[in-house]
């Protein structure tokens, strides 16, 4: 029976039917329903049988299992309804244009990792967040923007360079399905980059306009640590779809991050969220929770700002293992607890996002 002739069956569901209880559904993020949004796609009916595409607005939706859930749930109510096939895709929300900043053709979404100071674990975060990313489906670049300490390579286990044609437009080289791109890839090992902010800002033009990354849903940018020029130059040349902050417990490194916090405002660029690292130890041999360097720091700054805890990651030697050998733990060990951690951080990232965008 074909869609049509259904619609005039008064025995059986119709798409208006369907429609009407669907939108009674809810984003749970969003706070408007499917309907509206436009993440019901490719409706039909077939006697009882109804199927239709669920269009998330990111492949990260740590909410998709809910979506699901509740959209089965409404059918079941529906007369005649006798099963229900839902396949899930993803349409990955754009951060909206800025007139007076550069949009960079391709990239959906850029996102700053930044910390008020150094030895925080943001490097390790930007990797991890990256590829648990890309594991989702999600098309996502890595840019190591630290000029002074540019670790991604080594970390993420990078040995391709980049490849660069006769017009000098560089093609980042892709690991783990992630596109990178770091100036560690274009000096000589160990050689110091000793520059002045002009100097940082140029590369970070070039890096983002002449790098070819091609189409990505995310953009993530592992920023150096404090308040310097790299930050400014990034803020003001590309709309950030927004900033992740990453802190330890320590007081100080809280006092460092409010600093960022507040020089980020002052850019008008988004805060996604915060990220505690180091937040706690279980130890191996009692299995004992052990909050070495305290606790709730996190949590403090995300309550003084009123922006979300993304997660707390525990001190972990797979991680820094990991960061050592260029085997990030969300490659070599996806089903541990640290590793779901960031996962679980990627995909709130992810969703404050789409918020945005989509308000």
């Amino acid at each position: 029976m074909n869609s049509q002739s259904n619609e005039n069956n008064l025995n059986g569901p119709t798409k208006k039917d369907i429609l009407r209880v669907l939108s009674e559904v809810q984003d749970p993020d969003l706070n408007r329903d499917l309907v509206s949004l436009g993440m019901i796609q490719n409706l039909s009916i077939e006697g009882g049988t109804v199927s239709f595409t669920l269009q998330l607005t990111t492949p990260a939706c740590p909410m998709k299992a809910e979506i699901e859930k509740n959209c089965r749930e409404a059918l079941s109510k529906v007369d005649g309804v006798t099963d229900v096939n839902i396949e899930i895709s993803s349409k990955t929300a754009q951060r909206p244009r800025i007139p007076e900043k550069e949009e960079i053709p391709g990239i959906k979404n850029i996102i700053a990792v930044s910390s008020g100071k150094g030895g925080v674990g943001k490097s390790t975060v930007s990797v991890n967040i990256a590829i648990a990313l890309q594991k989702t489906g999600a098309k996502v670049g890595l840019l190591d923007a630290d000029a002074y300490g540019p670790n991604i390579p080594q970390m993420i286990g990078l040995k391709e360079l980049p490849r660069a044609d006769n017009q000098e437009r560089l093609y980042p080289p892709e690991i783990h399905g992630v596109k990178v791109m770091s100036i560690a890839s274009l000096v000589q090992k160990d050689t110091p980059i000793v520059w002045r902010g002009p100097m940082l800002h140029n590369l970070m033009i070039q890096f983002l306009q002449y790098v070819q990354w091609g189409e990505l849903d995310y953009l993530v940018v592992d920023m150096p640590p404090g308040t310097g020029d790299t930050q400014l130059s990034l803020t003001q040349l590309v709309p950030l779809a927004g900033v992740i902050m990453v802190t330890t417990p320590q007081k100080v490194a809280q006092a460092d991050v409010r600093r960022a916090i507040m020089m980020f405002k002052k850019m008008d660029a988004p805060i996604l969220g915060i990220i505690e690292n180091m937040s706690y130890f279980i130890c191996p041999d009692n299995n004992k929770k052990y909050e070495i360097f305290g606790s709730g720091g996190g949590e403090k700054l995300a309550e003084e700002y009123d922006i979300t805890l993304l997660g707390q990651l525990p001190i972990d030697t797979r991680i820094s293992r990991g960061g050592d050998k260029g085997k990030p733990v969300v490659v070599t060990d996806p089903d541990s607890p640290v590793a779901q951690e960031f996962i679980k951080a990627a995909g709130a990232a992810a969703q404050q996002i789409s918020i945005a965008n989509l308000k």
